[in-house]
């Protein structure tokens, strides 16, 4: 058959560019090739701070502000900076510069900022103050720099490329106090997040010399509770903060400082939470003002300026403070929650760890620099004696290393001839041969001689601090005292306990009374009072629209909405406006904020939790659900998996106890059992059982309670287990005549 095979042209085996990038591989594949190295990257160099405390956009920032001399140097324009920063971090002046911005004194989003900033920088508590533009700003590196960059030329931390391999940037920066837990720090990575809080660098220090003296200590002897720039009052709860510290995950309310200016009738808020801005305060205010939730209030100012953040809020005539704090405290983000989670790099691996481990991995890093910076010092020190006892033998006869110098015709000969002559190497020798004429002279050799026996035993002393882990920790703790003593950092964040705090009040009792509520096909809903019910004659529709439900209920009480995306959403009725039979009514998928295309299936009455749903499968199965699965403690609004997604969702039946229930199959049959038959199951995901055999081709296409099924005699098709096929309709309840029955 080879014979037959047909010649292979050029225009079969040219593909068209598309085709050539089109190749087919598993979805696991790709995301391992592609995806991964990015997430990877986003991880590594981008998002998680490392145990230094710095991102790699602050670390490449400082560090090309140190090589520009900023460190002891008048300030420079921060577009000057931005652009050689440009040299190592590849990212946008933009980004650069806002990295900048953070880092400073004028934005005050740090309680130990690094840069010393001039002109305006904006403030971390107000999006409206933003920063100006770089050309017309200033900066050099803050003192406290000075134990960040602290031996950094003595080999303390490795050093590697830059992207583009035209110089060398530091992989850490070798900082002399825990930075990671006095700076605080945010990131948002692919899979996972980092949020650490501010602690007071004083606190830490000092927390961290006991603890190095003592692994047992009680840290919160030291440092009690995180510390914020911003100010504020946290609200201290041992249990909470005990969780923090032990597993770095947690949470801790803080809330707003204020005052009451009796003469002029408003309360002065001058400290906020760390985690909000006073723009989302006055909206937030603003909104309840409008809504009628707050009443008390009759203007809101932001009157921040140079002297510091204040919002000033008028009251009316009457009203209490203390209460209106309250509840505003309790409505607003004037009182608002930390969450953390102190996710660190340790050698390229994000890890979450309690504050005890960080400053044990901080001390094991920090203890692993100063043993490079002794090496350093042992190696320069070493190369230095070597070149002096060198010097030595030359002292045994100048004259002699004169002559040779002087007898030696070549210049390449003299560095040889100096090593036979004195039996020196190399080295020694080209020492000794630089050597200006006015040194060579016996008091000149002696001075630089003298210096040997200092040399070595300062050597000795070096390598005995290497060798004990001991004096090494004593180093750590030296420069923790003398931080602690040179940048002293008042606290500002006041520690309040929560039974020293007025009792804050509950949420106002919601007016229950009778009313109704009307449900179209569309998705419309309105709540009319028992009057305005029972005076309409008829209710406004949009075109093409009808009434769906109505239900007899009250204002305290509470709707859930079933959709076919596999969700629920609770709505509280009070949060329903009273509306007019003249009115359409509000349309629920805006006002939940339904996903696009999202539809609703059903709607119920949630009244006290004690009812049941049957969720009826297409496949044949039903599930028992106890209404109380979707209890919330919190005012949550949307429920995601709501109910089993294995099938397509032919109907919800709620029941209240015992119900006999029948099922419509598409082959013509009937079904009848009662729901006791069915275990309840907590689990809002649960598929449920079989009650009709599972046969090719065999759906369910309705059900329906027994009473209102429109069959003559529904025992006829009841069952005493499950599962069955059922019964053939009978010729009085064929599917014809309970279509027309059914919704």
């Amino acid at each position: 058959m080879a014979g037959n095979k047909r010649k292979t042209t050029k225009k079969d085996t040219v593909k068209t560019p598309v085709e050539a990038r089109a190749i087919e591989q598993p979805i696991t594949q790709t995301l391992e090739s592609n995806y991964m190295p990015y997430a990877m990257s986003v991880i590594v160099s981008r998002a998680i701070p490392e145990i230094d405390g710095f991102k790699p956009s602050h670390r490449k920032l400082l560090y090309t502000m140190y090589k520009m001399g900023l460190l002891t140097g008048q300030r420079q324009k921060s577009a000057n900076i931005v652009g050689r920063t440009m040299q190592l971090n590849p990212h946008g002046d933009a980004a650069i510069y806002e990295t900048m911005v953070r880092l400073s004194t004028g934005n005050e989003a740090l309680l130990a900022p690094f840069i010393d900033s001039k002109g305006n920088f904006g403030k971390v508590y107000s999006r409206d103050m933003s920063y100006a533009a770089s050309r017309y700003t200033e900066a050099k590196l803050a003192p406290i720099c000075n134990e960040i960059f602290r031996d950094i030329d003595k080999d303390t931390v490795d050093f590697v490329d830059s992207y583009d391999g035209t110089q060398q940037e530091p992989v850490l920066l070798p900082t002399a106090f825990p930075n990671i837990l006095v700076s605080a720090n945010s990131g948002i990575a692919v899979g996972m997040a980092s949020m650490i809080c501010g602690f007071n660098l004083n606190e830490v220090c000092d927390a961290a010399i006991n603890y190095i003296k003592d692994p047992e200590y009680d840290l919160f002897g030291s440092m009690p509770a995180p510390d914020f720039s911003t100010g504020g009052e946290i609200i201290f709860n041992r249990a909470e903060m005990e969780e923090i510290y032990r597993t770095g995950k947690g949470s801790f309310k803080i809330r707003s400082k204020w005052r009451y200016i009796k003469e002029q009738n408003i309360i002065e808020i001058y400290e906020i939470p760390y985690t909000t801005t006073t723009d989302i305060i006055i909206d937030k205010i603003s909104d309840l003002c409008k809504s009628g939730k707050i009443k008390e209030i009759s203007d809101m100012r932001d009157e921040t300026d140079l002297n510091g953040l204040r919002l000033a809020i008028e009251l009316k005539r009457g009203t209490d403070p203390e209460k209106l704090m309250q509840k505003l405290f309790r409505l607003t983000t004037l009182q608002d929650v930390f969450s953390c989670n102190f996710n660190i790099l340790v050698a390229g691996n994000p890890k979450v760890m309690g504050v005890k481990e960080i400053l044990d991995e901080w001390t094991a890093w920090r203890t692993e620099c100063i043993k490079r910076m002794i090496f350093s010092d042992i190696a320069k020190k070493n190369e230095k004696l070597h070149l002096l006892t060198g010097l030595e033998k030359i002292l045994l006869d100048i004259d002699y290393a004169i002559d040779i110098i002087k007898n030696t015709e070549l210049e390449e000969e003299v560095v040889p001839n100096l090593m036979m002559g004195f039996g020196i190497d190399e080295t020694q020798a080209e020492y000794v041969a630089n050597i200006k004429l006015r040194n060579i002279n016996r008091q000149y050799i002696l001075n630089r001689t003298s210096e040997i026996k200092t040399l070595k035993d300062e050597i000795d002393h070096l390598k005995e601090v290497l060798n004990s882990n001991r004096k090494i920790r004593g180093l750590i703790i030296e420069d923790l005292r003398r931080i602690n003593k040179k940048y002293v950092i008042p606290r500002r964040s006041e520690i309040v306990y929560s039974a020293d705090l007025p009792e804050t009040p509950d949420e106002p009792a919601i007016e229950d009374y009778p009313c109704y509520i009307i449900f179209t096909s569309e998705g419309y809903l309105k709540k009319l009072s028992v009057p305005a019910y029972r005076n309409s004659t008829d209710q406004k529709l949009k075109e093409g629209d009808s009434i769906s439900e109505i239900f007899e209920t009250s204002n305290g009480n509470e709707l859930i909405f079933f959709t076919d995306r596999n969700q629920a959403y609770k709505l509280r009725i009070n949060d329903i406006e009273d509306s007019k039979s003249a009115n359409l009514g509000q349309f629920m998928p805006a006002k939940l904020d339904f996903d696009e295309g999202e539809k609703i299936i059903s709607a119920y009455i949630t009244g006290d939790y004690s009812s049941s749903l049957l969720f009826v499968y297409e496949n044949g199965k039903v599930s028992k659900v106890p209404m109380s699965a979707y209890v919330t403690k919190s005012n949550r609004k949307k429920l995601i998996n709501a109910y089993s997604d294995k099938s397509r969702l032919v109907k919800i039946i709620r029941i209240e106890g015992d119900t006999e229930i029948v099922l419509f199959s598409n082959d013509n049959r009937a079904l009848l059992f009662n729901s006791a038959m069915l275990l309840s199951k907590a689990g809002r995901t649960s598929e449920g059982v079989y009650v009709l055999t599972k046969k090719k081709d065999r759906t369910v296409i309705d059900a329906k309670t027994a009473e209102l099924s429109g069959l003559s005699d529904p025992t006829v098709y009841k069952v005493t287990r499950i599962p069955s096929s059922g019964q053939m309709l009978r010729e009085d309840d064929n599917v014809e005549k309970q279509l027309s029955f059914i919704d």
